[in-house]
């Protein structure tokens, strides 16, 4: 039994002092329930709900974006300066290697030149014997490296090897034909390091 019956079964009747109580107990009860109720708009969202928020998703999303675009952008920088690097050692190495393979046709150059010195009567003849050696080894050193001379004289002019500078009329040759050769042409395999300088007929 409540205490508001229990005052009303004591006395059958209401005084002014029990009216003012039941009154008190009954804002009482209306502050408890209301502080224990918070408005729905005055809620905040819990951890979830803001980790679901769009917005911030797409700011995350965008970050990661921009992180791993600095990562490869970082990664090309080394691979590019790496690959330069490289690069730049095997020309190094090529260099070496070819000054190293002509280094023995400077050393007779020098051979040649000493010998024609000490002996002036026999210098010529000997000079000339030493400047043949020396081309010889020259063109074996450049076959080995795979330079081969341009073939000219009575082969079709062809302007990707050859670079005519003089035409002449000539009934007896062929038209387009090389006559002759001012100077030697060479490919480096099926490249062209130099042009050879030609005369042409017809």
């Amino acid at each position: 039994m409540s205490k508001i019956n229990r005052k009303k079964d004591q006395s059958g009747d209401w005084n002014k002092e029990d009216i003012e109580e039941i009154k008190e107990e009954g804002v009482a009860s209306e502050e408890k329930k209301t502080d224990g109720e918070q408005p729905e708009e005055n809620k905040t969202p819990d951890s979830k709900e803001k980790k679901e928020d769009p917005v911030l998703q797409a700011e995350q999303k965008l970050k990661e974006t921009e992180d791993r675009l600095l990562r490869l952008r970082a990664e090309y920088d080394n691979f590019r300066k790496r690959s330069q690097k490289e690069k730049d050692s095997m020309f190094a190495d090529g260099a070496i290697s070819v000054v190293a393979a002509i280094l023995p046709v400077m050393d007779n150059l020098e051979r040649a030149l000493s010998a024609a010195q000490q002996s002036p009567e026999s210098g010529e003849e000997g000079l000339r014997k030493g400047i043949e050696m020396t081309h010889q080894q020259f063109r074996d050193i450049l076959e080995k490296l795979g330079v081969t001379v341009i073939k000219t004289s009575g082969e079709a002019f062809d302007p990707a090897l050859h670079n005519a500078v003089m035409h002449i009329e000539d009934e007896e040759v062929g038209e387009n034909i090389i006559v002759e050769e001012f100077q030697k042409g060479y490919l480096y395999k099926d490249k062209v390091v130099r042009h050879a300088m030609v005369k042409v007929a017809n």
